[in-house]
């Protein structure tokens, strides 16, 4: 039989499949999905299987063997084998990219393997490969050591139960071990010895009594000494006189380990939300699948629409996956998740370590849980019975992966919702456009929710011309209502929310007398100031230098701060309002591993008045006691050289307005712009989405861009700036060439910021409604430029209906 393999090497060369022979002894064990490790020119690579084929279009004598295997059960499933298939050709990427990205980062390095003999099940002829029954094998041993027909025989035990694989992941940072013990003796062997024992030995005796009431399992000597209230040198001396046996005990690491979650109950449903709930429950039942565009306001109860959705599919014993957009928004949907569904919840985003990531996974491919919860890459968990896909905020530009494969999650979970004939149901106040639009033409179904829950209001939102403040001498970054209405909250002990989405101290450092502005040498934009740590730092390579006290161009001294982000508004608070406690949240204030969580739970204790931070505070959060959000630069992202800045500026302002009132107390916002006239700031004082919605398709078709057109943009990057014009301007004439007459090819440009990390950035953008040759064009490039790419600093990247503009 011959194994068709994806090697582990991202070039454009090995991107197919390889044949290799499959030894007799693996023939019953190598299936599609499996990790293998095969000879690859004078090395040995680890692979993928695709294919199993009973012919090779190249002789069989010239075949090598497949040299070992990495995994005894797939971790690619078939239905996730396809779905590469297909993902690889969308983004226009190396399948061994779409494979691993599937799999947790742990997953991507060498792991061991230990053999366990199944005693409840095991035959004379499986138990005689183990010296102990309850002593593992190591794989890679048995491999070595191994006959043929023994390896064979291994591998009928392994498919009929009779020995289970247990992986050990071999990286130090995955691998979480602990001294365990465990009695030698009998119970009787235990009960003649108790006998025997002098009785002063009064913890060594009461040891010996916890192993006669208990079963022979291993327990960690951690939780021997606190059950038995007992100490290491009992244990020891027990451990030297061979009563007692020490082993290492492999711990599945749970990240909410110590968590209490209340029991909850599903709570009674709008009439709004009943309707919602079964339109999704006709799709479950009927396994028809369909994609939801749940449209619902801010309050309106989304989240226990998802949960009692997800209950109709687990009782029809069915899996559910659930993504968030962000960290920050984990704790507080996986503690409702957790209250509602207990153990049978997984978690999965970038704030666990790769050890959690990789047991939360397994917990999945095992079967051990039925509902996943977690970010982008939580779309790929290994179920096999998918009952439901829900995206939460799905307007979220983070379900959108910037680097190889650039897949968006959405499209994804629609694909593997087609698979399994599961409703998708993509949740947000302010969908994307191009959602909305579908939604409108019918592609997706819309439901909508236009109420809050309990008919609590939805908050008053005051605009705020920062125009009229300056002219009346006001050059604060607080307008006078702002501050006026904080001191009230403040007096009535209700909490704050101040949203400003730009992290640091001040934006940029110039001299008054030369106009001199701090730049990062590596990168054409300038150094943002850290007040911290006193230092100037380049938010996209990550360099820092101190700030000068003299001006670098003229010695002058009128070094001045410009602009504000979320560090200086933190000070200015305190010196206006000197009693305040506020808490920030930011990328530099999230750093630590649960410094979301911790920052989250202390604010809704009440410990503090302000929650200051960007746009991670501006979803997802329910906190009863919020009364005002005051918003400091709306515009910020109002004025990017990007189609989509009003669209981002509108979901934006409406989902961090939405923290306001949500229960018994009125809520209020305050929006503070320059910019006061926009219709993206006017609607989101109406909250009006399908108001927003309407001005901004007339804007898109004016402008022809989505949903009207899709957009391709091919970004060149080089450190060498006539290599990277004279490509650009060659794809850009070859496009031209290639493609039809309806399909506007634009460039070549430099890019929005022309230089990062030493590197010169240029761009060019395709833009049609139908290109049938566009994906073999695109691939035509690919094989021109790959020699070049290889050998020097050139890098081309293709980005189909991409999110980033910049």
């Amino acid at each position: 039989m011959i194994a068709k393999v994806i090697v582990d090497v991202s070039t454009n060369q090995t991107d197919r499949l390889f044949d290799y022979l499959i030894l007799d002894e693996y023939m019953d064990t190598v299936v599609p999905g499996l990790r293998v490790v095969v000879p690859f020119g004078p090395r040995k690579v680890q692979g993928f299987v695709i294919e199993i084929s009973e012919t090779s279009e190249y002789p069989l004598d010239k075949l090598k063997p497949i040299q070992e295997l990495v995994d005894v059960k797939p971790p690619i499933t078939k239905e996730l084998l396809s779905l590469s298939e297909w993902l690889k050709n969308e983004t226009l990427s190396h399948h061994i990219s779409v494979l691993k990205v599937m799999l947790p980062a742990a997953m991507r390095a060498k792991y061991k393997k230990q053999l366990w003999l199944n005693t409840s099940i095991a035959t004379e002829e499986s138990a005689s490969f183990f010296r102990k029954k309850d002593a593992p094998i190591d794989w890679d041993e048995f491999q070595k050591k191994a006959k043929t027909m023994e390896r064979k025989m291994m591998a009928t035990f392994i498919k009929n139960n009779e020995v289970t694989v247990q992986p050990i992941v071999g990286t130090h940072e995955t691998k979480k071990k602990r001294v365990a013990v465990k009695s030698a003796y009998t119970k009787a062997q235990l009960h003649d010895l108790l006998e025997t024992l002098n009785k002063g030995a009064k913890k060594q005796r009461e040891l010996i009594q916890f192993f006669i009431n208990n079963n022979s399992n291993p327990i960690p000597v951690v939780d021997l000494i606190s059950e038995v209230k007992t100490s290491r040198s009992t244990i020891k001396s027990l451990v030297e006189k061979g009563i007692l046996v020490e082993e290492e005990m492999e711990l599945r690491r749970d990240p909410y380990e110590g968590r209490e979650f209340t029991k909850s109950k599903p709570l009674p449903l709008t009439e709004e939300q009943g309707i919602v709930l079964q339109s999704i429950s006709e799709s479950l039942n009927n396994e028809i699948h369909r994609t939801f565009l749940l449209r619902g306001v801010t309050g309106s109860g989304k989240t226990e629409v998802y949960l009692q959705a997800i209950e109709k599919a687990l009782s029809l014993g069915k899996e559910a996956i659930v993504l968030v957009p962000e960290i920050s928004l984990t704790p507080q949907m996986v503690t409702r998740f957790k209250e509602r569904f207990g153990s049978a919840v997984a978690v999965l985003h970038s704030a666990l370590s790769k050890g959690e990531k990789y047991d939360e996974w397994k917990r999945i491919s095992d079967k051990e849980v039925s509902v996943a919860v977690g970010a982008r890459s939580a779309i790929f968990a290994p179920f096999e019975n998918l009952g439901m896909i829900i995206i939460d905020e799905e307007h979220e530009t983070s379900y959108k992966q910037e680097e190889s494969p650039r897949y968006h999650a959405r499209d994804v979970a629609i694909k593997r919702g087609e698979y399994y004939q599961c409703p998708v149901i993509l949740g947000s106040a302010t969908p994307s456009l191009e959602s909305y639009a579908r939604a409108k033409k019918g592609v997706y179904q819309l439901v909508t929710m236009e109420k809050r829950v309990n008919d609590v209001r939805m908050p008053v939102v005051t605009i705020t011309d920062m125009r009229e403040e300056l002219r009346q001498g006001n050059r604060s970054m607080f307008s006078n209502g702002l501050l006026d209405a904080m001191k009230v909250r403040l007096e009535r002990r209700e909490q704050i929310v101040l949203f400003l989405n730009r992290r640091g101290y001040s934006t940029f450092i110039m001299c008054r007398d030369c106009g001199y502005v701090a730049e990062c040498p590596h990168c054409d934009i300038s150094l943002t100031y850290h007040r911290a740590n006193q230092s100037l730092q380049c938010h996209y390579c990550g360099h820092v230098e101190t700030v000068p006290s003299r001006c670098p161009d003229c010695e002058g001294e009128s070094i001045r701060f410009f602009g504000s982000g979320t560090q200086k508004v933190e000070e200015e608070l305190i010196k206006v309002l000197p009693n305040i406690r506020v808490i920030r949240m930011d990328v530099d204030t999230t750093r630590k591993k649960g410094s979301h969580e911790k920052l989250l739970e202390k604010f809704g204790k009440g410990e503090g008045d302000v929650l200051l931070g960007t746009q991670m505070i501006a979803k997802g959060l329910d906190f009863p006691n919020i009364t005002l959000v005051g918003v400091l630069a709306a515009d910020s992202m109002l004025h990017l050289p990007d189609f989509r800045s009003a669209e981002r500026t509108f979901q934006l302002l409406t989902q961090v307005s939405g923290r306001a009132g949500r229960h018994e107390k009125p809520g209020e916002v305050i929006i503070q712009t320059y910019t006061p006239d926009h219709y993206s700031i006017q609607d989101v004082k109406q909250h009006d989405f399908v108001s927003f919605f309407q001005k901004e398709m007339m804007v898109r078709k004016q402008g022809g861009y989505p949903p009207y057109y899709y957009l391709t943009l091919i970004h060149v990057s080089d450190v060498d700036l006539t290599n990277v014009v004279a490509v650009t301007e060659k794809i850009t004439n070859f496009l031209k060439g290639e493609l039809s007459e309806d399909t506007m090819v634009y460039g070549p440009v430099a890019s929005a910021i022309p230089r990062i990390k030493d590197r010169y950035r240029y761009q060019c953008m395709i833009k049609y409604k139908v290109e049938p040759k566009l994906t073999q064009t695109l691939q035509e490039i690919i094989k021109t430029y790959q020699g070049e790419m290889s050998r020097s600093n050139l890098s081309i990247v293709i980005d189909s209906n991409p999110y980033m503009m910049l």
